[in-house]
C-alpha cells in the first residue's frame, strides 16, 4: 500500500527553548483513517500544522503523497481538505456562497450542491453563516474541506458541538470518503469516535509518540481485556493499592476519583479474590462494576490523565 503521509525525526522548537515536537516519526497509508490523540499541549496541533504545510519544522522531513512542501507546495495544496477545530467564516455570506468561495480556490472542485446535500445543508443553503447553529457551522466547515475534492482529509475534532445523530452522520461521511480511496488524519477528544473510525492511531505526549497501533491492538497490549472498578470503605493508601495489585490476573491498578480500577485479563479469577481480600481487611464493598477495557483506559495508563482534562 502506498504511503500518503510520512514524517521522519520531526522537531519544532519555539524561541529556541520550548520543544513542541521532539523527534516524531509517522507513516500513514493511503486509504487509512489515522487518529492522532493526546492531551492538550502534547504537540498534536503543531504536528498537524507542519504536515499541512502551515508551519516550518525546526528539523526533520515531511512527505505528502511522495512530495515535499519545499518543492511542490502549490500542487500539494490541491490534494488536502482541512477542517480546523474552529473555522472562522464570514457571517455575512450564505452557506452556498461560502462553499462556492472555497471551491473557487481549487482547479477541480466538487459540485457545491453535491457537497451541501452530503452534509445535509441543502435547506440552509441560502441562510447566512451567522444564523447557523454550532453543529451546522461545524458541518459547513467540513463541507469547505470536502468541496476541494481532496485526496487527504485533515479533521481536527470535527464532531465537537454536534448532537449524537449528527456525529454519526459525519462518521458515515468519513467512511464514504475512505471507501472512495481517500486518506483521513483525525484528531478527537471522543474515545468512542477514535475506536470506531480509526484503522490505526498514535498517542502523543510531550511531543513524542508513546504508543501506536490499531485500537483493538492497543487495548489488548496496554489496557488489559477487562476493567474491574470498585470502591471500599476506608482510605486507599499505597499499601492497600499494592494489595490490589497482588490479586490474581491483575495487570495494573489506578485510583480515579475515589474508585479503584484494576486492568485484568480474567475477571472470574480476580473478583472472588477481591471479595475475599475486602472481607479480610474488615472493609465494606460500596461499589463494584466490570466492563470491557477501552481506549480511554489505555490513554490514562500511558499518560496518567484523561484525554479531556485541561
Amino acid at each position: 500500500m502506498a504511503v500518503a503521509i510520512q514524517c521522519r525525526d520531526l522537531r519544532k522548537t519555539y524561541d529556541g527553548k520550548v520543544e513542541a515536537v521532539r523527534g516524531l516519526n509517522l507513516e500513514i497509508q493511503t486509504g487509512e483513517c489515522f487518529g492522532l490523540l493526546g492531551p492538550n499541549g502534547a504537540g498534536k496541533t503543531t504536528t498537524i500544522e507542519i504536515l499541512e504545510g502551515l508551519l516550518e519544522p525546526t528539523s526533520g522531513e515531511v512527505s505528502i503523497l511522495g512530495h515535499s512542501w519545499r518543492e511542490n507546495a502549490r500542487e500539494m495544496r490541491e490534494w488536502l481538505g482541512i477542517s480546523l477545530q474552529e473555522t472562522r467564516l464570514s457571517e455575512k455570506l450564505s452557506v452556498r456562497e461560502t462553499v462556492e468561495l472555497f471551491a473557487s480556490f481549487y482547479r477541480e472542485p466538487r459540485s457545491s450542491d453535491e457537497v451541501l446535500e452530503q452534509l445535509q445543508l441543502t435547506e440552509k443553503a441560502d441562510a447566512w453563516v451567522g444564523k447557523l447553529s454550532g453543529g451546522q457551522r461545524q458541518r459547513l466547515a467540513v463541507a469547505t474541506a470536502l468541496v476541494c475534492n481532496p485526496k487527504i482529509l485533515f479533521l481536527d475534532e470535527p464532531t465537537t458541538g454536534l448532537d449524537p445523530q449528527s456525529r454519526r452522520q459525519l462518521w458515515d461521511i468519513v467512511r464514504e470518503f475512505q471507501r472512495a480511496g481517500g486518506t483521513v488524519l483525525l484528531t478527537t477528544h471522543y474515545m468512542d469516535e477514535a475506536e470506531r473510525l480509526c484503522d490505526r492511531l498514535a498517542i502523543v505526549d510531550h511531543g513524542q509518540i508513546i504508543a501506536e497501533g490499531s485500537p483493538p491492538d492497543l487495548i489488548e497490549r496496554l489496557g488489559g481485556h477487562h476493567v474491574v472498578e470498585f470502591a471500599v470503605s476506608g482510605n486507599s493508601d499505597g499499601a492497600v493499592l499494592e494489595a490490589w495489585r497482588a490479586l490474581p490476573s491483575v495487570e495494573s491498578v489506578r485510583e480515579d476519583d475515589g474508585m479503584v480500577a484494576l486492568s485484568v485479563k480474567e475477571p472470574h479469577l480476580t473478583i472472588p479474590a477481591l471479595l475475599d481480600a475486602v472481607g479480610k481487611q474488615g472493609s465494606e464493598l460500596q461499589h463494584l462494576t466490570t466492563r470491557q477495557a477501552s481506549l480511554e483506559d489505555v490513554f490514562v495508563r500511558l499518560t496518567g490523565r484523561h484525554l479531556r482534562e485541561e
